[in-house]
């Protein structure tokens, strides 16, 4: 996967429990957990925002890319 979910580390920095994020957020503390896993295939943006808020962050604390090698194909090949 090239975006990579680092949820759990400003979690730690925050001194914050998933618990009381994803109650704070109205996310299950099930979603929030596959969220936090990278398991899953996009996120709201008004989600990541009350992330961001409850957190005190951007979206870049949250998230980053990797490459993974692998070039784009390019459209119509």
């Amino acid at each position: 996967m090239s975006i990579v979910i680092t949820l759990d580390v400003m979690l730690a920095k925050r001194k914050a429990k998933s618990k009381d994020l994803a109650a704070a957020i109205g996310i299950t503390e099930q979603n929030l957990s596959l969220l936090k896993q990278g398991k899953v295939k996009g996120v709201r943006l008004e989600t990541l925002e009350a992330i961001c808020r409850y957190l005190d962050c951007q979206p870049g604390d949250l998230l980053s890319y990797e490459p993974d090698g692998k070039l784009p194909e390019a459209a119509g090949d």
